[in-house]
C-alpha cells in the first residue's frame, strides 16, 4: 500500500463517497480541516464557526483581509446564515448554480466569523457542482469554507498526493484529512461577482466570461 493509499481516503465512485462521509463530517464536527476535490482544484476546508476557521487561518498562515469562501449545496443555506440575495444575484445564481460562480453577498453580521468577509464587506458563496462534494455537503447539512489547497507559491493541488507531501505534520496530527478523488483536469477558477453594490462587478475573472454574464445582468461592471 503506498502512503497515499494509507493517509487518505478514497473519494471517486459512489462507493466510495458513501464510506467516506460519516468519517468526514466528524472530523468537521470535531473542527479540523478537510481537503477535497472540487470542479476546479484540491481544497482546504472546515465548518464555518470561529474556532475552526481559526484553525484552517493558522495552517494556511493566512493574512487578515484574505477570507475564505462558502461551498454550499443548495441556495437555501445562504438564507441560513443570513445572507441575502439581491435581485441581480438571484438571476446570477438561477442561471449559473451550481457551477463555477463565486457570489460574494451581504448580510450575515451574526452567523459567519468576520474571517470569511472580504474588504468588499461581503462573504463569498459558490454552490459547487462537484458532484461527490455535493453529496458530502448534503449529507453534512451545513457550509463549508473553501481555500485552495497548497502552501504560499505553491501551485493549488490537482492530486491528492501532492497535499499528502506538502502537509505531512497536519495529517499525522490529526488537523487534517484528506479526500482523494484523483487526478483533477486543469481549470480556470471559478468567476467571482461583488454582489454587495447596486450593480454586480466582476473581482475575479475566471470560467464564466464577462459577456456570458451580461445575458443575465446586463449592467455588470468589470472585467471588459
Amino acid at each position: 500500500m503506498n502512503s497515499a493509499n494509507a493517509r487518505s481516503t478514497p473519494f471517486w465512485s459512489p462507493a466510495e463517497v458513501d464510506a467516506a462521509v460519516r468519517e468526514a463530517i466528524l472530523h468537521l464536527e470535531n473542527r479540523g480541516v478537510l481537503a477535497y476535490p472540487t470542479e476546479t482544484v484540491y481544497g482546504f476546508g472546515t465548518a464555518v464557526d470561529h474556532e475552526s476557521v481559526e484553525t484552517l487561518v493558522r495552517m494556511k498562515g493566512r493574512p487578515p483581509g484574505k477570507p475564505f469562501l462558502l461551498l454550499i449545496a443548495h441556495p437555501s443555506q445562504i438564507a441560513r446564515l443570513d445572507l441575502h440575495l439581491p435581485t441581480y444575484a438571484a438571476h446570477l445564481s438561477a442561471r449559473f448554480w451550481p457551477g463555477p460562480l463565486t457570489l460574494v453577498l451581504p448580510g450575515g453580521d451574526k452567523r459567519v466569523s468576520p474571517r470569511l468577509r472580504g474588504p468588499e464587506g461581503g462573504v463569498a458563496v459558490r454552490w459547487t457542482p462537484h458532484e461527490p462534494l455535493q453529496r458530502l455537503l448534503h449529507a453534512y447539512g451545513e457550509p463549508i469554507t473553501s481555500t485552495s489547497a497548497n502552501r504560499p507559491g505553491v501551485p493549488p493541488a490537482t492530486m491528492a498526493s501532492e497535499i499528502l507531501e506538502q502537509w505531512p505534520d497536519m495529517i499525522h496530527r490529526g488537523i487534517l484529512h484528506v479526500l482523494d478523488g484523483g487526478r483533477l483536469a486543469p481549470s480556470p477558477p471559478s468567476t467571482v461577482v461583488d454582489c454587495t453594490g447596486r450593480r454586480p462587478r466582476v473581482i475575479r475573472p475566471g470560467v464564466l466570461s464577462a459577456s456570458v454574464l451580461r445575458d443575465v445582468v446586463p449592467d455588470l461592471i468589470g472585467d471588459r
